[in-house]
């Protein structure tokens, strides 16, 4: 049998569900339920597939440090992680996935999968997919449709020749777009119309004369950017000269919605694609009296609502609440109805528009080696707690515009400052002169935890320049 070879997309930014994911760190790789994030979660579903391969991630640049840390975590060894130059939607990501696997293997059955969406019962979805292979190798492509249970306008869906049966795979007549709220409750009384989920299943073969006949422009720009790719820290970095050319179109108006040789299977367990808070609470709540509460909260008499606090430090009370959202985070607060929880990326804009630091920028900052959180910012003066993971070291660096304190909270740090080198424990602590070369390493077993206190003129994380870096980045805030 040939290998299944799961793709994960995780270029997303996730604005509805803001201010827990933001561009910096947007959803998949967030917990909402449980220790895994959404991330995590879709690549352990088909990691115990018969025949299964290990995932090919396609992500960005900011987000590769991020997706090797997660992996590792939950000990899954990537077959391929693409960086895109830029983001050029899901087409051209599918199309260099795709060819990836395709020059090593040429039989290789392709499972594209998002990665921020909620499918608790993996074991149902492992079924569903078992369910398409036999499909797929007879040069179909596959789809996944969602049995909806409310007439939701906020999905596309797919119509089917007749009602579902069996989940068993049949012809698909055509993609309906995100419908009104009448014909969404038309086609739900109907019977033979699913959600449309996002996720098909096809052999290498089949995609790529799927984009040879339906997207041909794409082929020579793509093909260019995975020959002429560059191997770099364990990613495969796409050439971005080529990458540039390929114009920005999504897998379904690119391949999908021309296709003739699609089918589907009908998915009946539970599945969310956490587009907005609304749907992060109907992920849980047993009635639509049902209040959700995470982390530091405290309600009473509330009804319907969903309440989340995300902040060391700060607890939430709610009191009589009725069908609203709070999440609370160290930097920004969300209050809104959740029947109006979509328009969350509105204000998101508005605030990117007003130049908003919290529209865009996480509290917690993720770097390769750790994270950091500002604690304190003013005119002139930043104050940061640093974590530093055990074995890991930031890059010998200098800076332009600021001078640096460092104290020692816990562990054991090692620090350079000039020719000096030496080992801080403890309730130490270091002064680092403006425009020094120095470098923070971890040689420890456990993290180092440190208070940065910054002073000068201009303290943006873009005031670096490098001289030595294990991870490889450039000059500026991430490289």
């Amino acid at each position: 049998m040939a290998k299944l070879y799961p793709v994960l997309l995780c270029g997303g930014s996730g604005t509805r569900l803001w201010p827990l994911s933001r561009r910096g760190f947007p959803k998949q790789f967030v917990p909402f339920s449980g220790a895994n994030t959404l991330f995590q979660a879709a690549a352990i579903r088909m990691a115990t597939f018969v025949d299964a391969a290990p995932p090919v991630i396609v992500t960005n640049a900011e987000f590769r440090f991020i997706v090797a840390e997660q992996l590792g975590e939950v000990f899954i060894d990537p077959a391929a992680v693409l960086i895109e130059p830029d983001a050029r939607n899901t087409g051209p990501a599918v199309l260099a996935a795709v060819l990836t696997l395709a020059a090593s293997d040429p039989e290789a059955l392709v499972l594209v999968m998002p990665t921020d969406h909620a499918i608790p019962d993996a074991a149902a979805f492992r079924d569903a997919v078992a369910r398409g292979v036999p499909r797929a190798q007879a040069g179909k492509i596959v789809t996944f449709g969602i049995r909806p249970d409310r007439p939701e306008t906020g999905y596309g869906w797919l119509e089917l020749t007749t009602d579902p049966q069996d989940g068993l795979p049949q012809p698909l007549v055509r993609f309906v777009e995100k419908p009104k709220a009448d014909r969404a409750a038309e086609m739900l009384a109907e019977g033979r119309y699913l959600w449309n989920s996002g996720i098909f299943l096809a052999s290498a073969a089949t995609l790529l004369d799927a984009f040879e006949t339906h997207a041909a422009d794409l082929m020579a720009p793509v093909s260019e950017a995975v020959r002429a790719a560059r191997v770099d820290l364990g990613f495969l970095r796409l050439a971005p000269d080529a990458w540039a050319e390929a114009r920005s179109v999504s897998i379904d108006y690119a391949v999908m919605e021309h296709a003739k040789n699609l089918e589907v299977v009908p998915y009946d367990a539970a599945w969310s694609d956490l587009g907005d808070w609304n749907a992060v609470w109907r992920e849980t709540a047993e009635e639509d009296s049902s209040t959700i509460t995470h982390g530091a909260v405290t309600q009473i008499d509330c009804v319907g609502s969903l309440l989340r606090s995300d902040a060391e430090g700060v607890h939430l009370v709610g009191i009589g609440l009725t069908d609203l959202v709070v999440v609370a985070m160290a930097d920004a607060v969300l209050v809104a109805d959740r029947s109006r929880a979509q328009e969350v990326k509105d204000a998101v804009a508005s605030m990117k528009s007003n130049a908003v630091r919290q529209a865009e920028v996480f509290p917690r900052d993720h770097r390769p080696w750790g994270w950091f959180e500002t604690l304190i910012l003013a005119d002139r003066f930043q104050v940061k707690r640093i974590v530093v993971r055990p074995g890991a070291a930031l890059s010998l660096q200098s800076h332009v515009h600021r001078a640096e304190h460092w104290v020692v909270v816990s562990g054991t740090a090692q620090v350079t400052v000039g020719d000096s080198v030496q080992l801080l424990t403890e309730n130490q602590s270091i002064y680092v002169p403006l425009g020094a070369v120095h470098r923070l390493a971890n040689p420890g077993k456990v993290p180092v935890v440190l208070i940065e206190i910054q002073t000068g003129s201009y303290l943006g994380e873009d005031d670096i320049i490098r001289y030595e870096d294990v991870y490889a980045r450039a000059e500026g805030a991430k490289g």
